[in-house]
């Protein structure tokens, strides 16, 4: 190994001794050193150059033959995100430091400003390598579409980017201007404080990031509501200081990733990949509008098929409860059936023999609280399609029917101007 060593430098000195005197027989004394240097060092990157070639060629030729994701997901992630290429580039500095003192070792001037040029390189390559790094590592986490640790990824990712901007700042100025590094950091001690407010957003996005992704919460694609600012629409980007949110008119809002630790957020995600949706709505009516049902009434609803074996029933419950009951004949004496009363069980019947409405979940039809316009009766139920439009469509084909069916119990719809 040193033998090839030892042979490598010599043969780097002899292309150097070649340059320097052919440069030196065929050009003017007075442009001698400037051009010896330059066509060394011109010569002396395309060396480099020559070399990140053929490692990158060979290193991205291997692992071209594991491309398939499914079998090699690491290999493929590794290679998406270039990383290959940064080792190459990495692999070339190297050897660049190492040939430098062999091809400039009779310019030690120049030699000292290039090392510090290569040692520049080589920081920064590094700082490369560790960005490409995080993003084959959020590339694995796509192909395995483990979304939730892509949400930490991009939290830790993105402080790790500060961090290494600020590390591979201080260590190239040291390695360019050969300044301490201690002196550097030290110097920035007396400015911690406003550091620290300027990257208030950033702590707080890191802290929110990883709370989203360990509580499994929230994550990219999800479809979620914000009441403080009045939005709902889909996740398209969750990073450490904004999240964008794609509104269903196709517009984009941006708030803070902090505000997700103090801010309510409803994720409707759940029920769109259950394929239900949830409707809770009220119709409200006119008091004065509700009465006991006759004879009469009570034979003219029998004939509606929804409720016919219903009001049977109850028909016969009553009359046998009000068979022995003194003063039976007044209508308010014992148990009665009352309009409101059978419709809200025509509505329950309706929306159980509907075939878009959701039967395992939750099915109810039940009076809230009176309002001053009136008794809201409110529907409460899933339709078995989450899909925006269609919703909309079986929502609103049920309370067309409601509404107008409820005129058969003579039941009166309160609405803030009479026509």
């Amino acid at each position: 190994m040193n033998k090839e060593l030892t042979d490598t430098k010599d043969f780097l000195q002899n292309i150097s001794d070649y340059i320097h005197f052919f440069v030196k027989d065929n050009t003017p004394d007075s442009w001698v050193l400037l051009l010896q240097i330059l066509t060394k060092f011109m010569v002396f990157i395309a060396i480099i150059y020559l070399v990140d070639f053929l490692f990158k060629l060979i290193i991205n030729s291997i692992f071209r033959i594991f491309f398939d994701k499914d079998k090699y997901p690491v290999l493929k992630s590794v290679y998406g995100a270039k990383l290959t290429n940064s080792v190459s580039h990495l692999i070339a500095l190297l050897f660049g430091s190492f040939a430098l003192s062999s091809f400039f070792y009779r310019h030690p001037k120049s030699h000292i400003f290039l090392e510090r040029l290569i040692g520049l390189l080589i920081v920064l390559v590094v700082a490369q390598m560790l960005f490409r790094g995080i993003t084959a590592i959020r590339n694995y986490f796509i192909i395995n579409k483990d979304y939730y640790k892509i949400i930490a990824l991009n939290a830790v990712s993105q402080t790790l980017n500060i961090f290494t901007v600020f590390v591979t700042s201080v260590i190239a100025i040291s390695v360019l201007f050969g300044i301490s590094g201690s002196a550097i950091v030290g110097s920035l001690g007396a400015i911690t404080a406003v550091l620290v407010l300027v990257f208030r957003d950033t702590i707080l996005g890191f802290v929110t990031g990883i709370h989203v992704a360990t509580s499994k919460n929230l994550k990219v694609g999800d479809w979620i509501g914000i009441p403080k600012y009045n939005l709902e629409g889909t996740i398209v980007d969750l990073n450490l200081l904004t999240t964008k949110i794609e509104n269903f008119d196709k517009t984009m809002s941006t708030i803070p990733t902090y505000d997700f630790l103090t801010t309510e957020i409803k994720n409707i995600q759940v029920m769109s990949e259950s394929n239900t949706r949830r409707i809770k709505r009220s119709i409200i009516f006119n008091i004065k509008s509700f009465k006991f049902l006759d004879e009469e009434a009570i034979a003219h609803l029998s004939k509606i098929n929804l409720i016919k074996e219903y009001l049977e029933e109850m028909k016969k419950q009553i009359n046998r409860e009000r068979g022995p009951m003194e003063n039976a004949e007044l209508v308010i004496n014992g148990r009665q059936l009352t309009n409101i009363g059978v419709f809200r069980h025509y509505a329950l019947n309706y929306l159980k023999q509907n075939e878009h409405i959701d039967q395992e979940g939750t099915l109810m039809v039940r009076q809230l609280e009176n309002t001053p316009q009136g008794m809201p009766l409110e529907i409460y139920c899933f339709t078995n399609d989450s899909l925006w439009e269609n919703y909309e469509v079986i929502m609103a084909d049920i309370f067309d029917h409601l509404m107008v069916a409820s005129k058969e119990f003579d039941l009166e719809i309160m609405q803030l101007n009479k026509i």
